[in-house]
């Protein structure tokens, strides 16, 4: 344990140290020239030097599949969110990515600039259902740019195995730009928690799952999303579980890890309509 703390802690120093240089190099680009191949060369090595030293520091792995299923056109791409490590992830398959991003964060110095370099689109929780007009104007302009669309549709991380709680936003976002939309699962949290100091051992996974197609009514394309993500994130989970955690798995964690094998995954959250 104190050994697995050490790495994690000498991850994390790197991560930090190097993450705010590149966001004021970046973000002091963004500002004079804006989009560059010099800027997305800098994410791209920010992308793969953190998934060295998360595997060469803290023991975790990368397992990346499915990136066949990303059309070369226009789409959004939908992912479950558990760890910092999903961008990771998403970014490169993506090419030209747009996250969708809350107001705050596109508010940081240096940190705002660089991402709205790269397509970003800000989101304004505080607008409610007020804001999607305007993210659907963003997100138009981003596809107009041969960018794709990345959204977490539960609007947060999430940790592994909890209900599940998948905004309407989403919805909107499909019936509104008419395009493709790629699921994609991840377990990552297992590794690497929301705010947690430790990393833990092991690899992390995600899946690119076949396209939904545009055109389906909105009800039913929500349901295939859901069961989409949901399914492929619960096997990813107990794949890592049946070949052993180095983690310790707390009493309601084990409980829902026994539930997911006898074939009851956890269910939804109460639906929240906002974006």
């Amino acid at each position: 344990m104190i050994g697995q703390a050490l790495r994690s802690l000498l991850f994390y120093a790197v991560y930090y140290v190097q993450t705010a240089v590149l966001a004021i190099i970046i973000g002091i680009s963004a500002v004079i020239w804006g989009w560059t191949r010099f800027g997305w060369g800098l994410a791209l090595y920010w992308i793969h030097s953190n998934l060295f030293f998360l595997r060469w520091l803290a023991g975790i792995r990368t397992d990346v599949r499915g990136q066949e299923n990303i059309p070369d056109g226009p789409c959004i791409i939908a992912s479950k969110h558990m760890s910092d490590w999903d961008i990771f992830a998403l970014l490169p398959a993506s090419k030209r990515p747009a996250f969708i991003a809350k107001k705050e964060l596109m508010d940081l110095p240096f940190f705002g600039q660089a991402a709205r370099a790269f397509d970003t689109i800000r989101l304004d929780r505080s607008q409610g259902g007020d804001a999607i007009p305007k993210m659907l104007e963003e997100a138009k302009a981003a596809l107009a740019r041969d960018a794709r669309i990345i959204i977490f549709p539960e609007g947060t991380r999430k940790a592994p195995l909890d209900e599940h709680d998948y905004r309407y936003g989403i919805v909107r976002l499909y019936v509104g730009l008419n395009v493709p939309v790629v699921p994609a699962a991840v377990n990552s949290g297992l590794f690497w928690g929301r705010n947690s100091p430790l990393l833990w051992r092991g690899t992390a996974r995600a899946r690119f799952l076949p396209a939904i197609p545009p055109g389906l009514p909105p009800e039913e394309f929500h349901a295939r999303l859901i069961a989409a993500i949901e399914g492929e994130t619960n096997t990813l989970l107990l794949q890592a579980y049946e070949e052993g955690l180095a983690r310790p798995i707390p009493d309601d964690m084990f409980e829902k890890f026994e539930a997911l094998k006898a074939g009851n995954p956890p269910g939804p959250a109460a639906r929240d309509t906002t974006a």
